[in-house]
């Protein structure tokens, strides 16, 4: 079985066994042979509120790739026998495959942020990737869109003929709307990517480079965003390191069931 049909099992959440470049070709192969399918991006964080719900549980192991954002996901891949597993954080893979796009001729369609944020976006990207196509662009209202308005998301996105969704919404509510409208839509990708549309906006900065390597990415963004962030770290990391503790993570295929 190939590396990136395997998963981790953390927690109930199977977690790809993959690494950039794995998740790179994996994406592209959907493209080029048709294939539907999203992808989640996700850490302790979407580890932590799947315990809670069940539902946005299974959309992550429904995914075609829910790839290792955090460390402790990767250091749990290699735990148990996946050394070949790295970092996939969602700035980084959105870049990546936005250069794989610009090569290929994908066209991509930004679907989040706040108002202004998906036209920020693309602006900064075009000026870094030149020939890169970006079909369509919007940010939606913070509250629940009508069905009318949801229609119209929808036929915006399909009359774009976007290759790629990217989905700036923060998890779990990007995961549910992918969830929610993959079948609606025509777009070969849907990628939750989360804060990476204010990463590569210019409108947020990264942690440095040996911050991420060490699993202390999230130490830094509680530095910069402390109000809306210290609830979810306080609750959510010494509840993880409990749980795996007494639950130790798995190496499975893929499509082994749940």
């Amino acid at each position: 079985m190939a590396r990136e049909q395997m998963r981790v099992q953390v927690l109930g959440v199977g977690i790809s066994a993959v690494n950039p470049e794995s998740a790179v070709e994996a994406i592209e192969g959907w493209i080029e042979t048709g294939q539907r399918s999203y992808v989640c991006v996700t850490g302790v964080h979407g580890v932590m509120e799947s315990q809670r719900d069940p539902a946005l549980r299974r959309i992550h192991n429904a995914s075609g790739l829910t790839v290792p954002d955090g460390m402790p996901m990767v250091w749990a891949g290699h735990r148990v026998g996946a050394p070949w597993m790295s970092q996939v954080r969602g700035a980084d893979l959105m870049f990546s495959v936005l250069q794989r796009a610009a090569e290929r001729g994908w066209s991509s369609y930004l679907y989040g942020g706040a108002d202004g944020v998906p036209e920020l976006l693309a602006q900064n990207l075009a000026r870094r990737i030149p020939a890169l196509k970006i079909v369509g662009a919007y940010s939606p209202p913070f509250r629940a869109l009508t069905p009318e308005e949801d229609e119209e998301v929808v036929r915006r996105i399909n009359d774009s003929g976007a290759d790629l969704v990217w989905v700036g919404l923060s998890t779990p509510k990007q995961e549910r709307w992918m969830a929610e409208h993959r079948e609606r839509l025509d777009a070969s990708v849907l990628l939750g990517v989360g804060a990476a549309f204010d990463f590569h906006a210019g409108l947020m900065r990264q942690a440095p480079g040996w911050m991420r390597r060490h699993g202390l990415e999230w130490s830094y963004r509680l530095c910069k965003e402390p109000r809306r962030l210290w609830r979810r770290y306080l609750r959510n990391n010494p509840e993880f390191m409990a749980r795996i503790a007494l639950r130790p993570p798995r190496l499975t295929p893929g499509d082994e069931p749940l």
